[in-house]
């Protein structure tokens, strides 16, 4: 971790980073073997330590063939030779061990640590005490079945066991290094020690839910690799402690004014629809925009108003469905023109007239864009126009928004949330920001920040519209596209968990996440202020992983 920002590895960048640590640092395979196993001892020992004070109680150490397997013959060497009651269970013929795993079971077997077979298994797993799963690794990367999906199946069996807990080394065994999907099968983990960086999978669901718990353990890998350029190290892959959103708001000077903090211009809405430009309106204003208009159809002007008395309206000509007509064109090029940020989309509909206007509107404006909703819409079949903006783009899709920009579902999208967000990002030359369950915010040049706040509670209407209208204050308030969409999901994610706290996980109305907003951002100010103030952040090798 470095700034306040967790470096996170996908599997090809992993194996990178171990084979610069070996060749250029000169550091032993054997010794980072090592490492990982006694970082997994002291993990196994503070977190399940009453558990193996417990009479009967003994560890298992599940491993496989590979060094995630020699990982897991360090640990049971160390917790027998501490005095635990502890055994190891391997899959597959210990003849096919090799290189650092062989010499580590032959070690293990050596201090009295008796070995069976995986599967079937010769002895049951234990119904006290704890399980390591050391039986894959990043390299992994086909569908488990078999005799290993079986002894998954094992180890899951043990969710409801009160009296034990299965710790993941690494990441769970079966779970996609970089997509956090599992490879049919996978272990569900009270706990996981992820060796190094953390992988991207632990950070997108199921694979964040799967792992349960998540720490990192700092064992002598190298984080960056010298002279390569930064879109391939630290900053492809990275997700925001609250101290590094904390460091990315806004400042807010003494001498400010409403000017200081931008005029943003939002443009939707449509019969019906009244309520998603206004919650965007009244987002932008409770996250520090200073001023706020919104271009709208005539019709609805009167309405929009009383939903959004602190900002200005703008009635726009409509169409008989009560769109935007393509007649107000000019007029809202005007308006935009003498605005800092125009924020587009939130309930425009999908009149074929409104999406003309709002694709056209877009591709002139020479000024930064927030596109959301039916302004998204609008490009479906080529959003590759966007590319010919000479302005800064930032697009806020959700899965199925996004799978039509891409022409796949919103299924695809979500098997692989970093790929497809990182794709939208280069066709558009747009920065996207991926809405969901850990949302994805993705540059052109391939960064990705994955953002550890937010819940269920989210998942309710005019959810978005706050979030559009968020991003676009932060923007107007000099926030570059990337760090105003990641700050923006990661602010919007965090008020909806302090009212998670309150009330639970059901029920929230847009309005009053909209009205937690300045109160989030006061929160991460603080910590902030806090931090700067202390002696710095945990002095261990173990580090607790936001957002699990």
């Amino acid at each position: 971790m470095q700034n306040r920002i967790w470096s996170l590895a996908s599997a090809d960048r992993m194996r990178a980073l171990d084979r610069y640590t070996i060749e250029e640092w000169g550091i032993p395979g054997a010794l980072l073997m090592e490492s990982a196993g006694r970082a997994l001892v002291e993990f196994v020992l503070e977190r399940a330590g009453a558990l193996l004070a417990l009479p009967g109680a003994e560890t298992v150490v599940v491993c496989g063939r590979g060094n995630n397997g020699g990982d897991g013959f360090v640990v049971a060497r160390h917790l027998a030779l501490l005095g635990f009651s502890t055994r190891a269970v391997l899959l597959g013929d210990p003849a096919g061990l090799a290189g650092d795993a062989a010499a580590n079971y032959r070690r293990a077997r050596a201090v009295g640590v008796s070995v069976d077979a995986a599967w079937p298994l010769a002895r049951p797993l234990p119904r006290r005490g704890v399980v390591v799963d050391a039986l894959y690794g990043t390299g992994l990367n086909r569908a488990i079945g078999g005799d290993s999906a079986e002894l998954i199946g094992c180890i899951n069996e043990l969710a409801s066991v009160s009296e034990v807990m299965v710790i993941a080394a690494d990441l769970p065994s079966g779970l996609d290094a970089d997509t956090g999907q599992p490879f049919e099968h996978a272990v569900r983990a009270d706990a996981t020690l992820a060796l190094g960086s953390p992988k991207i999978g632990l950070t997108l669901e199921p694979g964040r839910s799967l792992a349960g718990s998540v720490v990192t353990a700092r064992i002598g890998i190298a984080e960056v690799i010298e002279g390569e350029e930064p879109n391939q190290g630290v900053e492809a892959a990275s997700l925001w402690s609250r101290r590094g959103a904390s460091d990315a708001l806004p400042r807010r000077g003494a001498g400010s004014h409403k000017g200081s903090f931008g005029h943003i211009l939002v443009v939707g809405g449509a019969r019906g629809m009244s309520g998603a430009p206004a919650l965007a309106a009244n987002a932008a204003l409770r996250s520090g925009a200073g001023l706020v208009t919104i271009a709208c159809p005539g019709e609805l002007n009167d309405v929009v108003e009383a939903q959004c008395t602190e900002a200005m309206t703008a009635p726009l000509p409509g169409t008989s469905a009560g769109g935007l007509a393509l007649s107000g064109l000019a007029e809202a090029r005007g308006l935009a023109s003498e605005r800092d940020v125009v924020a587009m989309g939130p309930g425009a509909g999908r009149d074929p007239e409104t999406q003309t206007l709002l694709r056209d509107l877009a591709v002139e404006l020479d000024l930064p864009l927030v596109i959301d909703a039916d302004g998204l819409n609008a490009f479906e079949g080529n959003p590759e126009r966007l590319k010919a903006r000479c302005e800064s783009t930032l697009l806020t899709p959700h899965p199925g928004e996004a799978g039509r920009l891409l022409g796949r579902s919103a299924a695809q999208v979500n098997r692989d949330r970093v790929g497809a967000a990182r794709e939208l990002a280069h066709i558009t030359g747009a920065v996207v920001l991926l809405k969901g369950a850990a949302s994805i915010s993705a540059s052109p040049d391939g960064r990705v920040i994955v953002n550890p706040t937010g819940g269920p509670n989210l998942a309710t209407g005019g959810s978005g519209d706050v979030l559009t209208g968020l991003v676009a204050a932060l923007v107007a308030q000099g926030l570059e596209a990337l760090p105003a969409a990641a700050l923006g999901a990661y602010v919007h994610g965090l008020a909806g968990d302090r009212i998670a706290l309150r009330r639970g996980d059901a029920g929230l109305l847009a309005g009053e996440l909209a009205d937690e907003l300045p109160g989030t951002m006061q929160e991460l100010r603080e910590e902030g202020r806090r931090g700067a103030q202390s002696k710095g952040d945990r002095l261990s090798t173990l580090l607790p992983f936001p957002g699990s």
